[in-house]
C-alpha cells in the first residue's frame, strides 16, 4: 500500500514578553498570585505557547543587577498564596491597604509586603510540627544548599551592616574562612532562617505557576544576564572567579563600546570573569548556574551572548566605556563543556545583538543556538540588514517586534524620522495608524520558528510605557499593565493572527477530535 509522503514541518510558536513585576495587583508590584494565573489564561485564549520573562533574581530595581544568580525575587511572592497555604489569615489581608499607582514603586513595596512575610514566617515557625510545608522546606534547603547557604548568610550580613555593600564590611567578613562563616551563621541564625524561608516560598510559588503554564501548553522563556552584580553573593562567595582585588574591588568592569543605544558606549560596571579560573574546574560554576535557571524555565535566553566570543574590558576607574578594549572570551570550549554536562540539545537562545562580528556569528553557528531578530532594528535603509524578514536565511531564530531595552513600537514609530516611517509604511503596506499590529503581523509572518511580542506592543502603548532606557539610571523597570487591558477581544484578535501565520497549536483534546 502506497503512503503519501508528508514532510516534517517545524513547529512555529508565538508568545508575549512581560515580567511578573508588570502584572496588576494591589501590593505595589506584580507577583505570582491570581493575576499571574489570569495572564496564563489569557495566553491560552489567545493561542500563545510562549511566555518570556526577565531575570527572576533578587533586586531593588534592575533584574539584570541581582544579589544572586540563583536566588529568587522575594517581592514576587504572593500574599494571597500565603493565605492559601494557611500562613496568613483573611484578617491579615483585610488589614492591608492597596497601593495606588500604575507603576512598580520599589521604595514602597518592602514596607507593604515585609509585615505580611514576617507574619507568615512566624506562623510557619509556630506550627512547624503540624505544617505540611515543613517537609517541603527541608527538602528545598538540602537540594539548594550549594547556593542557599552562602546567599542567606550574605543577605543576613547585608542587613546586619545596614544594607551597605559587602565591600564596606570588615575585612574578616569580606573574605571569611569556614570558621568565620560558621560563627556568623550561629550569630545570625534567626534572620538566616527567615531568608531561607522566603526563598523556599518563592520557589514553591514559581514552580506552581510554571506547572500551570506548562499544563496549558505554554513554555516559559527565562533570561540569564551574562554578568553578575558587584554587590552579590556570587562575587562575595567566589572572588577567585572574578577580576577583583584582595579587598574585593573590581579591577576591570563590563560594558560595551558605542552602539545603537549610546554614542559613548555603556559602562555597566559588573566585575569581569577570570575565565582561566573557570576553565580549571570545567566551568562548574557556570554549568550550575545554567542548570539552575533551566529548572525555573523551559528555554533560556542568555543576555549579551557576544561576550563569550569577545568581551569589552573597561578599567574600573574609567569614566566612560570608551576607555575599554576587547578581550577574548571562552568561546567554543565553554559551550563544549556545557553541552558535555547538560546535553547537546540546549534549550538556549543567544542574544546576539549589538556589535556582531564574523567571530560571534561563527560561535553562534557552532553552538547551533537560535539568535534574535528585532524588527525595530530592520529599517536603517540597508537592504542587507539582517533583521529584515527577507534576510532571515534560517528559521532557527526568534523574531521580536522589540525587546525590553527598546522603545515600544508605537513610541519608536512616533520618534522615527520621516524617511524611516516611509520605508516602514511601504514595506508593510500600511498607513501606520495601527503600527503595533503591523509590526506584530510582520513578526508573526517571518520565517523565525519563534515570535515574541512585548506586552506594550500588544496593547499599542506609547513611549511612556517603556520598561527600560539603556544608559539611564532612574525611572526604569516600573512598567505595569491593568487587569482590564487583557480583554477577550484582544485575545481573539491575537488568536486570529496566530492562526493566520501558522503559529497556532491546537490543544490536545481539540487536536484528537479533529482527527
Amino acid at each position: 500500500m502506497n503512503k503519501t509522503y508528508k514532510p516534517s514541518v517545524p513547529v512555529r510558536q508565538s508568545g508575549v514578553l512581560v515580567h511578573p513585576t508588570s502584572f496588576p495587583g494591589p501590593y505595589g508590584i506584580g507577583d505570582l498570585g491570581p493575576e499571574a494565573y489570569h495572564f496564563i489564561d489569557f495566553l491560552e485564549k489567545a493561542g500563545q505557547t510562549l511566555w518570556q520573562i526577565l531575570p527572576l533574581g533578587p533586586t531593588d530595581g534592575s533584574p539584570y543587577s541581582a544579589y544572586s544568580s540563583f536566588a529568587g525575587q522575594i517581592y514576587l511572592i504572593s500574599p494571597d498564596k500565603l493565605f492559601e497555604y494557611g500562613l496568613l489569615l483573611k484578617a491579615d489581608l483585610d488589614m492591608f491597604y492597596p497601593v495606588k499607582g500604575d507603576r512598580v514603586n520599589y521604595s514602597i513595596v518592602p514596607a507593604c509586603k515585609d509585615p505580611l512575610f514576617k507574619k507568615a514566617f512566624r506562623s510557619f515557625q509556630l506550627h512547624t510540627a503540624k505544617n505540611e510545608l515543613y517537609e517541603e522546606y527541608e527538602t528545598f534547603k538540602q537540594e539548594q544548599d550549594f547556593w542557599l547557604s552562602d546567599y542567606s548568610l550574605f543577605m543576613a550580613l547585608k542587613d546586619y551592616f545596614n544594607g551597605e555593600s559587602w565591600h564596606t564590611w570588615p575585612l574578616q567578613i569580606r573574605r571569611p574562612d569556614k570558621e568565620t562563616k560558621k560563627l556568623w551563621r550561629e550569630r545570625l541564625a534567626e534572620p538566616i532562617a527567615y531568608i531561607e524561608f522566603l526563598q523556599f516560598i518563592f520557589y514553591k510559588q514559581w514552580f506552581e505557576l510554571k506547572a500551570y503554564a506548562n499544563e496549558k501548553g505554554i513554555s516559559i522563556i527565562g533570561d540569564i544576564p551574562i554578568f553578575v552584580s558587584d554587590d552579590s553573593s556570587d562575587v562575595w562567595a567566589s572572588p577567585e572567579l572574578f577580576y577583583v582585588t584582595e579587598d574585593g574591588f573590581p579591577t576591570v568592569v563590563s560594558g560595551v563600546p558605542p552602539d545603537y543605544f549610546s554614542k559613548t558606549g555603556q559602562l555597566w560596571g559588573n566585575p569581569l570573569y577570570k575565565w582561566p579560573e573557570h576553565k580549571k574546574d570545567g566551568y562548574a560554576w557556570w554549568i550550575s548556574r545554567i542548570k539552575a535557571q533551566l529548572s525555573l524555565c523551559d528555554i533560556l535566553r542568555i543576555d549579551h551572548f557576544r561576550a563569550f566570543q569577545d568581551y569589552w574590558s573597561i578599567p574600573a576607574d574609567a569614566e566612560t566605556a570608551l576607555e575599554g578594549h576587547w578581550e577574548p572570551g571562552p568561546r567554543e570550549e565553554f559551550f563544549d563543556a556545557v553541552k558535555a554536562a547538560l546535553g547537546d540539545d540546549l534549550p538556549i537562545i543567544a542574544e546576539d545583538l549589538g556589535i556582531i562580528t564574523e567571530g560571534v556569528v561563527a560561535l553562534r553557528d557552532y553552538t547551533g543556538l537560535p539568535g534574535m531578530k528585532v524588527l525595530q532594528f530592520a529599517f536603517d535603509g540597508n537592504p542587507g540588514n539582517v533583521h529584515l524578514p527577507y534576510n532571515t536565511t534560517t528559521s532557527n531564530c526568534v523574531a521580536y517586534t522589540g525587546t525590553h531595552d527598546n522603545n515600544t513600537t508605537v513610541g519608536w514609530y512616533k520618534e522615527a524620522d520621516e524617511k524611516t516611517k516611509d520605508v516602514v509604511r511601504r514595506f508593510m503596506n500600511t498607513n501606520g495608524s495601527q503600527i503595533h499590529w503591523d509590526f506584530i503581523r510582520t513578526c508573526f509572518g517571518s520565517p523565525a520558528l519563534k515570535a515574541v511580542v512585548p506586552m506594550q506592543d500588544l496593547l499599542g502603548q506609547d513611549e511612556t510605557f517603556r520598561m527600560n532606557v539603556p544608559g539611564v539610571a532612574e525611572g526604569n523597570w516600573g512598567y505595569r499593565y491593568k487587569k482590564e487591558d487583557l480583554t477577550d477581544g484582544l485575545a481573539n484578535y491575537l488568536l486570529s493572527i496566530t492562526k493566520l501565520y501558522g503559529r497556532y497549536r491546537a490543544p490536545e483534546k481539540e487536536a484528537k477530535t479533529s482527527d
